[in-house]
């Protein structure tokens, strides 16, 4: 596909799958014995959450700002390129990845969860928009603006892929901009967008389409940063080694609540 199809793609769906990539690939093989290492590693034990069957694994990766791992190369190929040219032309340092691996029974009642939190994840997959935190009274703003996400595969295991809903992150810009129109951008950070947020959410149930992404070690795909996303329950039936379903996730930091909504 062509560059500039591919892009009216992304910004038409809010997502795209890229094909199996020599790039990608080597990228996984340096990275996956260091990923499977945080699973292990106590200082990351925090991070295991539904009664141990998905470690979230936040930031866990010890990659540089070139994506690289030590000793392996930097993020490469097709879908960086489309990244550099279409998403983040002015230049971008990566962050550290994160480390999502789900196992068989995801996800099961923890105890970090409350009942309705529980039945939230297993019903309606957690869907969520990254970078809206929760303050006191389950109210919500935006705390951690970002570019983008990065979905690299590290095993091949098709159980609780990622779903996003199409054309959500439409309605989500929309409905944060029209909530935060009479503030001054400078205050937007602080702002509660709880109602629009929540409202805007139930409209993507009604109207957009649920997609899950399942993609391969050496595939990648991009995903809107206002795209209403979440993790699939892990279906009957389907096997997966000691490494259950892995994948890194890169999302660098934007300067500003104002660049997260252009």
């Amino acid at each position: 596909m062509a560059e500039g199809a591919a892009a009216d793609e992304f910004f038409s769906r809010g997502w795209r799958l890229f094909a199996h990539d020599q790039a990608i690939a080597r990228w996984v093989e340096a990275a996956l014995p260091l990923a499977r290492a945080t699973l292990a590693d106590p200082q990351f034990s925090r991070w295991w959450r539904c009664d141990g069957t998905w470690f979230a694994g936040v930031n866990a990766l010890a990659n540089n700002d070139h994506g690289a791992v030590p000793g392996g190369p930097p993020l490469a190929g097709a879908a960086i390129k489309f990244i550099r040219t279409r998403l983040a032309p002015s230049g971008l340092a990566w962050d550290r990845a994160q480390i999502s691996a789900c196992f068989p029974g995801y996800p099961r009642h923890g105890a970090e969860e409350s009942e309705a939190a529980f039945r939230y994840r297993r019903d309606r997959d957690a869907a969520h928009v990254d970078g809206l935190a929760r303050s006191a009274g389950r109210r919500r703003h935006v705390s951690e603006p970002h570019a983008f996400i990065l979905g690299l595969p590290l095993t091949d295991c098709g159980a609780s892929p990622l779903v996003v809903w199409e054309g959500s992150h439409v309605v989500m810009a929309e409905a944060l901009r029209a909530a935060l129109t009479s503030h001054a951008p400078a205050d937007w950070s602080g702002c509660d967008v709880t109602e629009a947020y929540v409202a805007a959410r139930e409209r993507v149930f009604a109207t957009c389409k649920r997609v899950a992404i399942k993609a391969r070690p050496g595939e990648a795909y991009v995903v809107h940063r206002l795209a209403l996303h979440g993790v699939s329950p892990w279906q009957e039936g389907i096997a997966a080694g000691a490494d259950g379903r892995m994948i890194a996730y890169f999302r660098p930091p934007l300067s500003s609540v104002v660049d997260w909504l252009a």
